[in-house]
C-alpha cells in the first residue's frame, strides 16, 4: 500500500506563487493508494478559500483522499460547515456527555449565532479496504476555534474509542494537525492524552503538519512496550518562512517491513519550479 502525505496548503493570503497545475501533475505521478491531507487547507477559513481548496483536491486522481482541518481552517465560525460542504462530508463524532466537555468554543452560543450546526469540531473515522487490507483512519480535530494552539476533547476520544472497539480492521493510522511528540510556539496543550489514546488502540502511525517543518520520529514507551511513528511533513504550498522549501512525502509499501520513505522537496526560484526527491 502506498500513501502520499500533504499538509498546510494555505489557500488564500498565505498560498504560494507556485504553479498548482504543475504540482498536481507531480502528485499524480506517484502511484498512491491513499492521499492524506493533515490540515491548514486555508489561510483564514473563508468560504472562497475553501472553494479553492476543493478545486485543488479534486485535481488529485487518487481515489482515496482524506483531509482534516487545521488551526487556520477554524478562524471562521462557519468553518465546520464549509469543510463539510467543500472538502469532505463525514458523520461527525459527538461526545456522549456534552456536559463534561471542557474544550473552548466546542459549541457555539445559540443566542448570538445563526449557523446551522453549533458543534465546531470535525472528528471522524473511516474504514478503507485497499489491496485486501482494511485500514482504519482516525481523524482527530486538535484545533480550537479562533486560536492556534491545539487541544483535544477527552469526551470525544471516549466516544471514538467506543466506536473503534466495535470495528474490525488490519491496520490503523491517526491524522491530527498538531504534533503529539514535538512542541512549537503554538503546540498541542494535552499531548499525553493523545499518546495514551495511540497506545490504547495500538496505532502504529500518526500523521500531522502545522509546524511547516519536516520531522520523522519514532517513539518507544519502554514501560508499556509500545511504539509508534510520527510523520510530520512541511507545507505543501504555503509561502512559508524565508529560505524554506515546500514538500510532501510518499510512503511506498506502507505497513510492511519494506516501507520506503520518499521526501519530495518543491523548489521555487525566480519563478522557476523544480522538484528534488530524497530517499530517507
Amino acid at each position: 500500500m502506498n500513501i502520499l502525505h500533504i499538509s498546510d496548503l494555505h489557500f488564500g493570503t498565505r498560498h504560494w506563487d507556485g504553479n498548482d497545475e504543475m504540482l498536481l501533475d507531480k502528485i499524480n505521478s506517484y502511484p498512491a493508494d491513499m492521499v492524506i491531507n493533515t490540515g491548514d487547507n486555508t489561510s483564514d477559513g473563508l468560504e472562497s478559500e475553501y472553494q479553492d481548496v476543493a478545486r485543488f483536491l479534486k485535481g488529485i486522481t487518487c481515489e482515496n483522499v482524506i483531509s482534516i482541518v487545521g488551526n487556520h481552517d477554524k478562524r471562521n465560525m462557519r468553518s465546520h460547515e464549509y469543510f463539510a460542504k467543500y472538502i469532505d462530508h463525514n458523520e461527525m463524532i459527538l461526545p456522549a456527555r456534552p456536559d463534561l466537555t471542557t474544550k473552548k468554543n466546542l459549541y457555539l452560543r445559540r443566542d448570538i449565532t445563526k449557523v446551522d450546526n453549533y458543534f465546531t469540531d470535525i472528528n471522524y473515522i473511516k474504514l478503507l479496504t485497499i489491496n485486501s487490507t482494511t485500514v482504519l483512519v482516525i481523524c482527530i480535530d486538535s484545533n480550537i476555534l479562533y486560536e492556534d494552539e491545539g487541544f483535544v476533547e477527552k469526551e470525544i476520544l471516549r466516544e471514538i474509542s467506543r466506536k473503534i472497539n466495535r470495528m474490525k480492521y488490519d491496520k490503523s493510522m491517526m491524522l491530527i494537525h498538531h504534533s503529539i511528540l514535538t512542541g512549537d510556539v503554538t503546540p498541542l496543550l494535552n499531548p499525553l492524552l493523545l499518546t495514551a489514546f495511540v497506545r490504547e488502540h495500538e496505532i502504529e502511525d500518526v500523521f500531522c503538519g502545522h509546524t511547516h517543518l519536516l520531522e520523522l520520529r519514532k517513539s518507544t514507551d519502554l514501560y508499556f512496550n509500545n511504539s509508534f511513528t510520527q510523520y510530520l511533513v512541511g507545507s505543501l504550498s504555503s509561502s512559508n518562512r524565508v529560505g524554506d522549501d515546500n514538500m510532501f512525502l510518499f510512503l511506498e509499501n506502507w505497513g510492511t517491513s519494506k516501507v520506503r520513505i520518499h521526501l519530495i522537496r518543491i523548489l521555487l526560484e525566480d519563478g522557476v519550479m523544480s522538484f528534488v526527491e530524497e530517499l530517507i
